[in-house]
């Protein structure tokens, strides 16, 4: 079978591969199509065609599989969100788990690794702690609502069709949010309907609503709601708050981040406190961290915990090691380990969340931890310490070079490598076995019923 772009196609999926979409292989070429399971058969029009793989659009599903099941969401088949929900739990987690399994034996070349059993997530649904709802002048229609002619597009608030930037799906109810959010949501729509003021267009950069973004602490159930407008308009947003915070008491929260930024993107450009504090506060083991409205925290709460805890486990410290975080973002992880290590160093190219990390450490009383800002490869060089333990925690891009030949130059006894990304961990994993054995990588689960993994990796200097 010649594979042609444009044309159309029976195929058979036969694999997941790593990034979630389906796989075929007509006469052994490769075709990934997104949503699809193995065992599916399916109709598909092919949308890009390179030398030696395409892909191609799910047209329909003309026999499923039986690995197929329905999702609990009613758009999972449609919205970015959950594109897995089709598969079960359990299967989901094998994938992950072959998913870096290939990784490090085919990007990164390192045979015999122990890869151990995922680390599941608990709860699987109602597990974000944030999201971020866009609004649109001119949502997306469900099928549903094509066949009725006396739908009108009009206003939505939601969650964006993949692969657009200006396609909104007007969401009544998202399954990986807790069930309270789902209730502001729905308010926050009414409002804007009748508040006679106009979604924001990312075509023409008109209109005033741009974003709802909300956080929930899950150890002390507090929620944030964070909305993002072009434009001031605070007696607006004030009706808007107190209808929310006289209505549900749990939310210690209401802000209005202002922003003409012409990408979308909710960064604010001006923050207005309308009710109760800038911040929420969130537990993570037995430590305290304050979430405001656009620093970073992990979006699955429990899971994370899971995730420091094997995080200390592998770094094993006895109290008199000194650790080194790379990439310490707002301090989590130097804060969990703190308790256990003499001294724990953590660099950050962001002002904001070192600023943060800073604050984290006060307010957990915490001594022994040590920030920095800027470049890994500037500040490195000026601490003059030799770890016993690095951290590293790279963005999903992973290590730079020049900072992979400083960690070989370092040498620490101990590497525990903390990755969102399977093909950057095995790549770096790769680079630092000519002085380190790779003994253990766990992966954790942090986002179900989607194709993202972490994995937790143990080094020891050879």
């Amino acid at each position: 079978m010649s594979i042609k772009k444009r044309k159309t196609y029976e195929l058979e999926i036969i694999d997941l591969a790593f990034g979630g979409k389906g796989l075929a292989k007509p006469d052994g070429f490769p075709v990934f199509i997104d949503r699809c399971v193995p065992g599916d058969l399916v109709f598909v029009k092919i949308t890009k065609k390179k030398k030696s793989w395409a892909e191609g659009k799910l047209i329909r599903i003309l026999k499923p599989s039986e690995l197929r099941k329905d999702g609990k969401c009613h758009y999972c088949n449609f919205c970015g969100g959950c594109k897995w929900q089709q598969l079960s739990y359990d299967l989901q987690l094998e994938y992950k788990k072959r998913h870096v399994t290939e990784s490090i034996e085919h990007i990164g070349r390192l045979k015999d690794v122990k890869i151990a059993d995922v680390i599941a997530s608990d709860p699987i649904f109602g597990y974000r702690n944030k999201m971020e709802f866009s609004c649109s002048s001119q949502r997306w229609l469900m099928p549903e609502e094509l066949e009725d002619e006396t739908i009108k597009k009009g206003f939505g608030i939601g969650l964006h069709v993949p692969g657009t930037f200006d396609k909104v799906i007007d969401i009544k109810q998202c399954e990986i949010m807790p069930a309270l959010g789902n209730k502001i949501l729905d308010d926050v729509r009414t409002f804007i309907k009748e508040s006679g003021s106009p979604a924001y267009n990312l075509r023409t950069h008109e209109g005033f609503w741009r974003f709802l973004m909300l956080r929930h602490s899950v150890a002390l159930d507090q929620w944030m709601v964070n909305i993002v407008t072009r434009d001031e308009d605070f007696e607006l947003i004030s009706k808007l708050g107190k209808l929310l915070s006289e209505k549900y008491p749990e939310i210690h929260s209401i802000l209005n981040n202002i922003t003409d930024s012409k990408s979308g993107v909710s960064t604010e450009k001006k923050e207005i406190l309308i009710h109760g504090q800038d911040h929420i506060k969130e537990k993570l083991g037995d430590f305290v961290f304050k979430i405001s409205a656009n620093s970073f925290f992990q979006t699955n709460t429990r899971a994370c915990e899971k995730l420091y805890a094997k995080v200390a486990e592998y770094a094993d410290l006895k109290g008199d090691e000194t650790v080194l975080d790379l990439y310490s973002g707002t301090g989590t992880i130097p804060i969990w380990l703190s308790r256990d290590a003499k001294m724990v160093y953590g660099i950050e190219i962001v002002t904001s969340a070192v600023i943060d990390a800073k604050k984290n450490a006060q307010l957990n009383g915490i001594e022994n931890c040590k920030f920095f800002e800027g470049d890994i490869k500037d500040v490195l060089p000026t601490l003059n310490q030799v770890p016993d333990v690095a951290i590293i925690d790279p963005p999903r891009v992973g290590m730079h070079k020049d900072v992979v030949r400083q960690v070989l130059a370092l040498s620490p006894e101990k590497i525990v490598y903390v990755s969102c990304n399977p093909a950057t961990l095995a790549r770096d994993l790769e680079m630092l076995s000519a002085r380190y054995e790779v003994v253990e990588i766990t992966p954790v689960d942090m986002f179900p019923h989607t194709y993202h993994i972490e994995s937790v990796a143990l080094l020891k200097r050879k």
